[in-house]
């Protein structure tokens, strides 16, 4: 069963007005109607970079996106998430108390500045690996969480894996050069969407300029929290190897963006290169938010269950990223399974729902039970076996 919806009035509008056409007149002169112009994507001083909308997921520019290429502190990224992940769970909590061990201190590169021996709270360290890329705090969660740091990238890949991260190895918790530990702008950019909307509540820390710790007092290195009060994150890597990275997130209105640029010239370029990325997407890109999660979309037929229509729907936000200007062309359309029969139990696929931009699909989800059916009575099923017997014979003499 095949059904196009409208997407809000002015969708249902160019639905109809696709529909029925008057000609005009034969004196009249036909002009016809500019359509959005998107120019190509700016090209980047830079090995590789992605744009990514943080809730349809839709990538709005790339270049070698899937390159693997040493991720330098970017890394902190999965160390970060991890710790987040623990933090929700109730495994651990901000206020628990760590000791920090000889190999946690000896770590080399940026710092927190952490003595051995100290006991270190896992907000403290949770704010020194985002905020100023210390080594020494990620070595000291890694050892905390999994018992030492090559546990902890061994559990750093199994969720790179369940992420969908296929072209990341970590080696681990801090980005320091390793013959194999790679990453992609485009898995950075998927992870740094799972940081954004699996917990927000953390999400907040990403846009701190400063921590001080120990009387010490150090800058976030990310240029953009300074210069665009739009960017609100994430992560900022340089090694020799990796040259200047950085992954930002902005958010301007209801749309928020996800930039990756990996392999840079300087602090500056990366800087620079993500603003042309980010100015990019919001001018000439908008999100809408067209479903909520459980928002009823159909009613189907159900055959042999107890009640005869079954709640259908979406099981999750369902947000499109669109050219400017062209939401009076959504239409949707809702491919539902023709012969649904009881049980049916929440949460069963019973369709998809497809999202047209004119003649493009630019979107697909699955259409799912709201609710429960279970199997009506014996009368009620023998009942509903003539009914559908009838009811397929009638639509083999309609098709």
């Amino acid at each position: 069963m095949n059904v196009f919806t409208s997407i809000g009035r002015s969708a249902r509008l160019c639905f109809f007005a696709a529909m029925v056409t008057v000609a005009a007149p034969a004196s009249a002169q036909v002009i016809p109607q500019p359509q959005t112009i998107i120019p190509a994507a700016p090209q980047l001083a830079a090995s590789s970079w992605i744009l990514m909308d943080a809730n349809s997921g839709r990538i709005l520019a790339e270049h070698n996106s899937d390159e693997r290429l040493p991720p330098a502190s970017l890394t902190k990224l999965m160390t970060a998430y991890l710790v987040e992940r623990e933090l929700d769970r109730g495994t651990i909590n901000l206020d628990d108390m760590i000791n920090i061990s000889e190999n946690a201190w000896r770590t080399g590169g940026s710092k927190m500045f952490i003595e051995v021996g100290d006991q270190v709270s896992v907000d403290d360290l949770l704010h020194g690996i985002i905020i100023v890329s210390g080594n020494d705090a990620s070595v000291a969660m890694a050892e905390h969480l999994a018992g030492g740091e090559a546990p902890f990238a061994d559990l750093m890949n199994q969720h790179a894996t369940r992420l969908g991260m296929n072209n990341t190895n970590f080696q681990n918790a801090t980005g320091l050069p390793g013959e194999n530990h790679y990453s992609t702008a485009h898995d950075m950019a998927r992870l740094s969407q799972h940081i954004i909307n699996d917990y927000p509540d953390h999400y907040e820390i990403y846009s701190h300029r400063t921590f001080s710790y120990g009387g010490i007092d150090q800058p976030n290195r990310n240029r953009l929290l300074w210069r665009d009060p739009s960017v609100d994150g994430l992560k900022t890597g340089w090694t020799t190897e990796a040259g200047y990275c950085l992954v930002s997130s902005a958010k301007r209105d209801d749309m928020r963006l996800i930039s990756v640029v990996m392999g840079t010239g300087s602090d500056e370029a990366r800087a620079q290169e993500t603003q042309k990325l980010l100015s990019y997407g919001f001018r000439f890109f908008e999100t809408m938010k067209l479903y909520e999660r459980g928002a009823v979309l159909a009613t189907p037929r159900v055959w042999g269950g107890d009640i005869n229509e079954l709640r259908v729907g979406v099981d999750e936000e369902v947000f499109m990223t669109l050219p400017r200007n062209r939401n009076e062309e959504l239409r949707a359309r809702l491919n539902l399974n023709p012969d649904l029969q009881a049980p049916v139990a929440v949460g069963d696929e019973v369709g998809t729902l497809e999202v047209h931009l004119g003649d493009e699909v630019v979107g697909e989800r699955r259409l799912v039970a709201l609710e429960n059916i279970e199997e009506g009575g014996l009368f009620k099923r023998l009942f509903d076996q003539v009914q559908r017997f009838f009811s397929n014979l009638i639509s083999r003499f309609t098709d």
